[in-house]
């Protein structure tokens, strides 16, 4: 049954949300798997895409018309971004994507604007406050679980103990839980102003969030978006309390930041390259 605009939600923060692009049957679009989509508009929230762009440096424009930031999944970042030679196991990069994404990162912190970083978003985060990649964690690293399983992204496959102290527990109301794994690449050395919110049970860093209290950011590794349908509650939390936090900002500023009614989306339809999935 369709949804009458009296149905909709009154208030529905606009959020920012990154994409990438690539050639598609031989036309290049600007990709954003519809998960995301879903699971921002069940958030009450209404997500605003951003590809990436030739002038990065005008793709922070957006963020003053917006409640807050995600930094989704996709690509490998650039390893000469964090002072390193490409692995032999690399995936694709987009260069164009690392700087939009980087530039859009700085100034959400300057701003305090609400980040929710997921999978690749994480690693950005992380390289964008100077710290390091695992480019390629099966020969990288030894005695570590397989993360990448494409093939069951709606799937719990391996546990994740989180920090009892951290706000990411506090989000999730739970210590440890399951997550799906769809990546080769993990947080190394961490950067500043962070901390590390949870761990794969094999050590691999699975959650970081920011340890400035003016700035809500929490990072994890695996993809919620495509977990908030499951039975197990977690997943949906981390948008509401993504979504709570976004409410928080438009109402303590003094300016008011647009916002809109939930409403549908049709974004592109996927691919079978393997960054395309994460």
């Amino acid at each position: 049954m369709s949804t009458t605009i009296s149905e909709v939600p009154a208030f529905a923060p606009l959020v920012a949300v990154t994409a990438t692009a690539r050639m598609v049957e031989g036309v290049e679009r600007v990709r954003l798997n519809a998960a995301y989509v879903r699971a921002l508009e069940s958030a009450g929230l209404v997500p605003v895409v951003v590809p990436p762009l030739e002038a990065a440096g005008t793709a922070v424009r957006v963020l003053d018309a917006v409640a807050g930031l995600v930094l989704s999944g996709g690509e490998d970042v650039d390893p000469s971004r964090y002072g390193e030679t490409p692995h032999p196991e690399l995936g694709p990069v987009n260069c164009a994507r690392d700087e939009t994404e980087l530039a859009l990162l700085a100034r959400a912190r300057e701003l305090g604007l609400p980040t929710l970083a997921i999978c690749r978003g994480i690693q950005v985060v992380n390289v964008g406050l100077g710290g390091s990649l695992v480019q390629d964690l099966p020969s990288q690293r030894q005695n570590v679980a397989t993360h990448e399983v494409d093939d069951e992204r709606d799937t719990r496959v391996h546990g994740v103990r989180v920090d009892p102290e951290s706000r990411l527990a506090s989000i999730l109301g739970a210590h440890s839980l399951a997550v799906n794994s769809i990546h080769h690449q993990a947080v190394d050395r961490l950067g500043e102003a962070m901390r590390v919110s949870a761990r794969a049970e094999d050590g691999t860093i699975e959650g970081v969030e920011s340890d400035d209290p003016r700035w809500w950011m929490v990072g994890v590794q695996w993809h919620p978006e495509e977990l908030t349908t499951t039975p197990e509650p977690w997943d949906r939390r981390l948008f509401g309390a993504f979504a709570a936090a976004c409410r928080a900002r438009v109402s303590s500023t003094s300016t008011s930041l647009p916002s809109a009614p939930a409403a549908s989306a049709s974004p592109a339809s996927g691919d079978a390259e393997r960054a395309a999935h994460r």
